[in-house]
């Protein structure tokens, strides 16, 4: 399995071709259109010295958009803006904790969008947390201090680059 960093062009990508290499996810979220970003609050520690938006626009199961978003670009696009900790996405991402537990509980506020539409979604969290982790994620508490430095630096250069 591929290793790819959490929060990166990289691991978007990969998320995106693993959903379109697999019918599976089309099937099971043919019901779904729904315009969705996540929002990662600023963990310095992490490597991540601000928020950081990525997003999913899925149409009747097709896969329009992954990717990262600027935040006036995603509240302009995005019907739902979800945000949580770096250390909250990963128990998600680790399937660790549920996704709706963890939003009904508060620990995933509700940033853009209602909480009856979020619901609405939720059913498909757990097929959305499957695209993101066909490839194997490393976390930047996983890091070594010297992976950590190049991470941090590689993440403000796209970041500087797409203007997200």
């Amino acid at each position: 399995m591929t290793v790819v960093r959490y929060c990166t062009p990289e691991w978007l990508q990969a998320s995106a071709e693993a959903y379109r290499s697999n019918p599976k996810f089309r099937q099971e979220l043919q019901k779904l259109t729904a315009k969705t970003c996540f929002l990662v609050r600023a963990e310095p520690a992490w490597g991540i010295d601000k928020d950081i938006l990525f997003g999913a626009f899925i149409r009747q199961g097709e896969l329009e958009k992954l990717d990262f978003f600027s935040a006036d670009d995603a509240k302009a696009q995005a019907e739902y803006i979800m945000g949580a900790t770096p250390q909250e996405w990963k128990k998600i991402l680790r399937k660790e904790s549920k996704f709706v537990t963890d939003f009904m509980l508060g620990r995933i506020t509700l940033e853009q969008g209602s909480k009856v539409g979020v619901l609405a979604i939720a059913p498909h969290s757990n097929t959305f947390v499957q695209i993101l982790t066909q490839a194997e994620l490393q976390f930047p508490d996983e890091m070594s201090p010297e992976e950590l430095a190049a991470y941090r630096a590689d993440v403000a250069a796209f970041r500087q680059e797409s203007g997200v």
